[in-house]
């Protein structure tokens, strides 16, 4: 009995299954229907944003490219756990290595922290914009995108391999079932049997190093843009200058409020169910990249205009065809 008990202590978990939903398991095939259609709306919308910006050449200024950099994002993340909850949804295809698990882990926190960066640069882009317009044109350049490009990498590289090299030697000899749709930092070293002290003060500076960081930095720069535009634009200047900050700042809204009532569920998940807790984490991944498309497709004027004339185009195309056929 004794000898039992030493050799499960010494067995560390390779492979583990995430269990997503487990209070509503009989339910699962249903499931996959609205996951599904938000994956649609999440591939189409953000599809549509690039190819317009992509073909318009009107919108081939700083702060459409990056709302197109951010539409890519938006399908890169939801792509990367999507398609394997809906076929874990419908065929119980749920098991993940270790090895897949910290990749996985490691590419949405990545990639994640990138829509980060690129709010932050929009946030640049807007401040230097209204506060500071005839140098807009030096300021903003390609070397100024380069640079925020290599920090972000930096940045978002350094915290993550220091996540992944501190949870790959933990031992996980107790259960192997990831509460998760996907591998979440959180969810896996949770499991360990040993101490996480260490994961945790990691993930907590991560966090605050990097999302603490830039909404912070985000701030600063509306609050000065806020500043100038009441002391110094006109009134329909002032207008314009608050739609467009304004619609940015849903965005962020929409962003930051989701990872942070993710990152919050973790340090009270004792207080909530388990499912909810689930669907916390999936919507922090894939509400923000639903949403965006259409709030910048309703609120950003140019990119609805170019999808209206896009639309009229196609018709009048699909209405002389059709003309063309009943003549012949």
């Amino acid at each position: 009995m004794r000898e039992e008990s030493v050799e499960r202590s010494n067995l560390s978990h390779t492979t583990f299954i995430l269990i997503g939903f487990p209070e509503l398991h009989e339910y699962r095939r249903l499931l996959f229907f609205p996951f599904f259609l938000i994956y649609v709306v999440v591939l189409i919308g953000n599809s549509v944003i690039i190819y317009v910006i992509k073909t318009a050449e009107s919108l081939h200024t700083p702060m459409y490219i990056l709302i197109s950099y951010m539409a890519v994002i938006d399908i890169i993340v939801p792509t990367s756990i999507i398609p394997n909850m809906l076929l874990s949804l419908l065929f119980d295809w749920n098991r993940i290595s270790l090895a897949g698990c910290l990749t996985q882990m490691f590419f949405v926190h990545y990639i994640s922290s990138f829509e980060s960066t690129i709010l932050l640069t929009m946030a640049l882009d807007r401040y230097v914009a209204i506060c500071n317009p005839l140098r807009y044109a030096e300021i903003m350049n390609t070397s100024v995108f380069l640079k925020m490009g290599i920090f972000s990498l930096i940045r978002g590289g350094a915290w993550m391999s220091t996540l992944i090299i501190l949870a790959h030697p933990l031992s996980f000899c107790g259960s192997n079932i990831i509460n998760q749709c996907y591998c979440e930092h959180m969810a896996l070293v949770s499991l360990a049997c040993g101490s996480i002290t260490i994961n945790n003060i990691t993930g907590l500076l991560m966090a605050y190093t990097i999302v603490g960081f830039d909404i912070s930095c985000i701030l600063f720069s509306y609050i000065r843009i806020i500043t100038v535009v009441i002391k110094t634009a006109s009134a329909k200047e002032r207008q314009k200058a608050f739609h467009t900050c304004s619609t940015h700042l849903i965005v962020m809204f929409f962003f930051y409020l989701s990872g942070s009532v993710s990152f919050v569920a973790y340090r009270v998940s004792n207080t909530i169910p388990t499912d909810v807790h689930t669907l916390l984490s999936v919507m922090y991944l894939v509400v923000p990249a639903s949403v965006n498309p259409v709030i910048y497709g309703v609120r950003t004027k140019e990119i609805r205009q170019v999808i209206v004339k896009m639309f009229r185009r196609r018709r009048r195309i699909l209405v002389s065809s059709n003309v063309v056929t009943v003549k012949t």
